[in-house]
């Protein structure tokens, strides 16, 4: 990994851990929400299938220059996270048992659920253009 990688992976770490500690506190969080969290940043952050990469070259100029690639992967890292762990707590709660959670089907549910807080990071950041509030937001969260 080169110098830029590992500055931006840094970038990215930081941010989607600020985001998320502003919903979740993430030093508060049991060993296995860790590991949970630890394995989407990195399917995240590889973006093997570029669907963030080609995301963020199509966004408009406008938009791109609000903030950096890395901040943005971060904050879409993020909330990410906050859907998934949303939606989990959702299965566990509609669940009676933990067998009837382990017997249906949640194929399919992290693609989707990542697709869908893609399209809504970028909903927002466009948005943010012309909504002073709402950039401000995003630096208030991704702040420290």
């Amino acid at each position: 990994m080169t110098a830029v990688d590992q500055q931006y992976q840094q970038v990215v770490k930081q941010v989607s851990y600020n985001v998320a500690n502003k919903v979740l506190p993430m030093a508060k969080l049991p060993e296995t929400l860790l590991e949970a969290y630890e394995g989407l940043f990195r399917e995240l952050m590889d973006d093997k299938a570029n669907a963030f990469t080609n995301a963020w070259n199509a966004l408009p100029a406008s938009a791109q220059k609000l903030m950096t690639k890395a901040e943005f992967h971060g904050f879409y890292i993020a909330n990410a996270w906050m859907q998934l762990s949303r939606a989990a707590q959702e299965i566990a709660d509609s669940a009676e048992s933990e067998e009837e959670m382990n017997n249906n089907e949640y194929d399919g549910v992290f693609g989707r659920l990542a697709e869908q807080s893609l399209k809504e990071c970028l909903r927002k950041l466009k948005k943010a253009r012309t909504d002073r509030p709402l950039l401000n937001s995003f630096g208030q969260v991704m702040s420290a």
